[in-house]
């Protein structure tokens, strides 16, 4: 069975090794060599998930994540050597999954690693329908015209709510299916992946997620 790829974007040769080294032991891994085409690297390597430094050479991780959105919705880990909140904000806001702060724990990175590996298995099983737009399982909306590539962890939120047609799903059920780090865990976060999510989906006329105030969201 082929192993999964880790893609490692980081200017510190000392945390690359070290990344290589371990992550090495259990999946195939790479990183990159030309600080100015992150973005076709990137492509070129396809990998299962990408581990993404926010302060870098040129431009910074927020700047490539979004670039790499527009063509590739693999799973993106910022690492980032400040524990800032809003750096986690901006992170997920800019279409990442999840986050880790320098120093950070290699177990804990195996574990995230991990459960985003699974649950991007675990949640691409089913198509879904709701009039009009379906949800395919490698996490594409489409209106039957056109269709919007999703990041996993918004094809996670939209797979919840597909499954739970015209049910309230609460928040603290999607935080739960959503991240198992629960330090990581909070309504903020879920909060700009929703508004994150309802932007993006808006285009193909997708207005159907709806928020049922203090409790979660519905889908009708």
């Amino acid at each position: 069975m082929k192993k999964e790829l880790i893609f490692i974007v980081e200017d510190d040769a000392t945390i690359v090794h070290l990344l290589k080294n371990h992550l090495g032991q259990t999946y195939q891994v790479a990183s990159v060599s030309n600080f100015r085409s992150v973005v076709q690297e990137v492509l070129e390597a396809k990998p299962a998930v990408i581990l993404m430094d926010i302060t870098l050479p040129y431009f910074n991780g927020f700047y490539w994540t979004t670039e790499i959105r527009k063509q590739l919705t693999a799973p993106i880990i910022f690492i980032s050597s400040s524990d800032d909140e809003m750096d986690a904000v901006m992170a997920l806001n800019m279409g990442g999954d999840d986050f880790i702060s320098k120093p950070f724990s290699l177990t804990l990175l195996d574990a995230k690693i991990a459960a985003i590996l699974r649950r991007t298995q675990q949640f691409s099983q089913d198509d879904f329908q709701l009039d009009q737009f379906s949800l395919s399982r490698d996490g594409v909306l489409s209106n039957g015209q056109d269709q919007i590539a999703l990041t996993p962890t918004e094809n996670k939120i939209l797979t919840i709510l597909f499954a739970h047609q015209n049910q309230v799903v609460s928040k603290e059920e999607l935080l739960e299916r959503l991240w198992e780090d629960e330090s990581f865990i909070d309504q903020n976060t879920l909060s700009v992946n929703m508004t994150r999510l309802r932007k993006k989906v808006l285009p193909l006329g997708f207005d159907r997620v709806h928020t049922v105030r203090g409790v979660g969201y519905l889908l009708k």
